[in-house]
């Protein structure tokens, strides 16, 4: 069962940072586009700047929960490093669990967020609606509470090798 879940959460984990990592690069694509059009060409469109916010957004939620799963979030260590090593499991759990209270939120009330705004659409998008804009904080909140879940029952997996299943064997990259 172990196994089964830890290579689930690692093609979780990889298509989260492509995915963060393919919106940063249309990003990268589309507003020196939006800059050349309205500059260079005298025409200024309207869809690069809030497709790069949408983008921003899914960049985001997505790419915190593969942070938070690689262990490269922000940490302030500074009172579990002055505690004596007895209570430190004790802090490490409760952050844990505070996390999956925060992901829990975010899946909770980014779902209801999402069904409020559903019939509304983007003035900027008129074919987008403001509800599928939203999606990505409940999909970061669920996808964050799995990796918290992974950790509550296996421990930090931070420093374990990502196993490649399809070729059963060890890839360089870390979770």
């Amino acid at each position: 069962m172990k196994n089964l879940v830890l290579g689930v959460n690692d093609v979780i984990y990889r298509a989260c940072i492509a995915t963060a990592g393919l919106a940063i690069v249309i990003m990268a694509l589309i507003i020196p586009w939006g800059v050349f059009s309205r500059y260079a060409l005298g025409q200024g469109l309207g869809w690069p700047e809030p497709i790069a916010i949408l983008l921003m957004v899914l960049f985001t939620f997505v790419g915190a929960a593969a942070s938070y799963r690689a262990g490269a979030h922000m940490a302030v260590q500074v009172l579990s490093d002055r505690l004596p090593d007895v209570a430190q499991p004790f802090l490490t759990l409760f952050v844990r669990l505070a996390m999956a209270a925060i992901a829990l939120f975010m899946l909770i009330w980014g779902y209801k967020l999402c069904v409020a705004t559903w019939n509304q659409y983007l003035s900027t998008l008129t074919w987008m609606r403001v509800g599928v804009s939203y999606a990505p904080i409940p999909l970061g909140g669920l996808i964050t509470l799995l990796f918290v879940i992974e950790q509550l029952l296996y421990g930090d997996q931070s420093k374990r090798r990502v196993v490649d299943y399809e070729n059963c064997e060890d890839s360089k990259e870390s979770v």
